[in-house]
């Protein structure tokens, strides 16, 4: 009798929902993990399952192809490798060029939008808000911003200046002024937002410690804000070079790609392939070697950045 009264209660709290059960954490972390495996697990399977196989959406039988799709990404005779690439270098060509817009811009403003000025709320919401817009609105915007007719840059080029049209939506160069211009004006302002929480975390102390010994704003800029900002630089610059490398809504609603496939991304191309040449197979291929690729980078960039803001602290 002693024995099934002293048993019964250790039974009981094996199934109580309390902090003393060990399954608790476990039951919090379930619903996550549910949906983790179903929308990211399962997909990235499946589609590494369709890249080994001629997938046919018409035909019941899939036949197994293996490493085929891969392969012909790195045969230069075939147009899946030369669009393929060639997209993949217009990804890395305007990540370039945007990254360090994105991150000095960002720095600048919030440096000068921390001071005590007036008005500073409606700054810094006037270049949080473009924020907010979708892609689409984005888009169609900068389009007509830079349209080779009518647009207002070309207008005020000859109405101010009389300077020639720029063809900027069908010259080549040209063509990434809109996409470039557009995004940094787009997305400065959650970079922006990061950079003025993290000023906030310094202390004014060191500044006044500066002060004293006599040192001048740039010194101040340069020795004390940017050393201190090191970690959210490394932030933002990995997370502004990934969402860059996922170039798509700019250049299909501002150029379409064009012209001659100058401006098109490689998410571009590889949604060209899946939907409009239908070869789901080729694309799935695509995106696991453009998958790969970005993360080697992403590892690469976070290695020497952590690297350099170690050499930062020891001096």
């Amino acid at each position: 009798m002693t024995r099934a009264s002293d048993s019964s209660p250790r039974r009981g709290r094996l199934f109580a929902l309390d902090d003393s059960n060990p399954l608790v954490p476990y039951l919090y972390l379930l619903p996550h993990a549910v949906f983790f495996f179903v929308f990211i697990v399962y997909p990235v399977g499946y589609g590494l399952w369709v890249s080994f196989h001629r997938w046919d959406l018409l035909g019941g039988q899939q036949e197994f192809v293996g490493l085929t799709y891969y392969r012909n990404l790195f045969d230069p005779s075939t147009p899946q490798s030369q669009f393929f690439w060639k997209s993949l270098l217009n990804t890395t060509l305007f990540t370039l060029v945007s990254t360090p817009l994105l991150v000095g811009a960002a720095l600048g403003l919030a440096v000068l939008l921390y001071r005590p000025i007036f008005g500073r709320a409606v700054f810094r919401a006037i270049f949080f808000m473009p924020g907010i817009l979708s892609v689409s609105v984005m888009g169609i915007l900068w389009r007509w911003m830079f349209d080779n007719q009518s647009g207002l840059v070309n207008v005020i080029r000859q109405e101010f200046w009389g300077l020639p049209v720029i063809q900027f939506l069908t010259t080549e160069g040209w063509a990434w002024v809109p996409i470039i211009v557009g995004t940094v004006w787009w997305t400065v302002g959650f970079n922006m937002t990061l950079y003025l929480a993290a000023l906030g975390g310094i202390s004014q102390s060191v500044y006044e410690a500066a002060d004293i010994d006599g040192a001048g704003p740039w010194a101040k800029f340069r020795h004390i804000t940017v050393p201190l900002l090191a970690p959210t630089t490394l932030f933002i610059t990995v997370t502004t070079v990934l969402a860059s490398f996922q170039l798509f809504g700019q250049s299909q609603v501002i150029t379409n790609g064009g012209p001659a496939r100058s401006t098109q991304s490689v998410i571009m191309y590889i949604t060209e392939e899946a939907f409009s040449n239908y070869q789901l197979s080729s694309a799935s291929a695509m995106a696991f070697v453009f998958g790969a690729l970005m993360l080697v980078f992403t590892v690469i960039q976070f290695r020497l950045m952590v690297k350099d803001l170690n050499a930062s602290r020891e001096r």
